[in-house]
């Protein structure tokens, strides 16, 4: 179960990289479509975006660094893992719980590190 956990809490990792592309690198294209802001408010939002894009990058590392470091620390492992996919999926719950049409985003974001938290669970449990 513990591999599992590492899988589902990769592809959390990979999922917020794609955020923090969509949202810091092509925001103004790409991105503001995937958001569903015009132009004119993406310009204004820009900033807002560029920088809840790095703390999306970050939770990313944090879980690759602490699946990375697993296999021999253990502890210190899954440490960093349960607080990068806990901020993930409390990300997740603040997005919803603000704005209920953002759903969607909210279960893209926080769909794989709460299945990761999960099996970290089940895992600890037994």
């Amino acid at each position: 179960m513990l591999t599992v956990a590492y899988v589902f809490a990769a592809l959390a990792a990979l999922v917020h990289v794609y955020i923090f592309w969509i949202e810091s690198i092509v925001f103004e294209t790409t991105g503001r479509k995937a958001f569903g802001i015009g132009a004119e408010d993406a310009a204004t939002m820009k900033g807002i975006f560029y920088n809840q894009g790095f703390y999306n990058l970050f939770l990313a590392i944090g879980t690759a660094v602490g699946i990375g470091i697993a296999g021999s620390n253990r502890d210190a492992g899954i440490s960093l893992i349960l607080l990068a996919t806990g901020s993930m999926v409390a990300a997740a719950l603040v997005l919803i719980t603000s704005d209920a049409s953002k759903a969607r985003g909210a279960v893209v974001q926080g769909l794989f590190p709460a299945l990761g938290l999960i099996a970290l669970g089940v895992w600890a449990l037994g």
